[in-house]
């Protein structure tokens, strides 16, 4: 009974994963065809193949090129995601190994200001910038990103530590450690599956965000999302087109979580069984 069970229970594994797995290659077959053979409803199987659509995503047929966007939402996100983490890092301890009084309620209000919806703040947050002179500043992208990213961040970060054995911090401290030393040497290291699981998620959110990319950014700071957008138009064939340029803003992401796939198994599982 056991063996049909884990046979049944991963015959359902793969069938999630094949769900999940099929945009991607719809998804990456489009981008292979022609406009004409995209198009086509039913789509064509049998059509022949070319790189047409990737040679227009890199502007070979004289259209923009999309590397600035590319290196605008990189820096964005990594820089985002460290400074997330310089943050996270010691708010996660003071919640967790060392809690302050009514820490739950601290990390209930970090989550409580992920539920305002993006656009209600978007029309302060453009004034603010008007005023600044930040618009189409990619600085102010890392700003928002890393503001918008931190309360997760807190909130995963302390379950992860709430993991790391307080004998271990307090054998560093009573060795003369202080804080900097204990938590960039002894909590890092114990704690590094879950810091490389928030790290992923922010990174993922960072590089996807387009709302606030969109309005915020123009020319000099679009980023790789925006980029995107631009080849839909009202006229003419673009499926193929936007596929391919799709598939290739998302290969950074696809990358960083196939490089990061065991620590993010680890992280993600870290403070689910007490």
């Amino acid at each position: 009974m056991n063996a049909v069970r884990r046979g049944g229970l991963g015959l359902l594994a793969w069938l999630t994963g094949i769900v999940f797995f099929l945009p991607i290659a719809w998804m990456a077959l489009t981008s292979l065809h022609s406009e004409a053979d995209a198009a086509t409803n039913p789509p064509s199987f049998a059509a022949s193949l070319t790189l047409d659509g990737y040679r227009e995503f890199f502007g070979s047929g004289g259209g923009a090129s999309p590397w600035p966007a590319l290196v605008n939402s990189t820096v964005a996100s990594v820089a985002s995601t460290l400074c997330v983490l310089l943050l996270a890092l010691p708010a996660a301890y003071a919640l967790s190994i060392r809690p302050v009084r009514k820490w739950t309620d601290v990390l209930f209000f970090f989550l409580s200001t992920k539920m305002l919806p993006a656009v209600a703040g978007l029309l302060p947050i453009y004034l603010f910038a008007e005023n600044a002179g930040m618009l189409d500043d990619i600085w102010l992208l890392v700003v928002l990103y890393t503001s918008m990213n931190l309360p997760i961040a807190v909130w995963m970060m302390q379950s992860f530590l709430a993991e790391v054995p307080v004998a271990v911090i307090e054998a560093a401290r009573v060795d003369g450690a202080g804080l900097p030393v204990i938590l960039s040497r002894v909590v890092a290291p114990i704690a590094l599956p879950g810091i490389a699981a928030t790290s992923l998620i922010c990174f993922i959110f960072s590089w996807n965000e387009l709302l606030f990319a969109r309005v915020l950014t123009g020319v000099v700071a679009g980023t790789a999302p925006v980029f995107l957008t631009g080849f839909i138009t009202s006229q003419g064939l673009f499926l193929a087109k936007v596929c391919a340029a799709s598939l290739v803003v998302s290969l950074p992401v696809l990358a960083a979580g196939f490089a990061a796939q065991d620590k993010l198994v680890q992280g993600l599982s870290l403070g689910a069984v007490k």
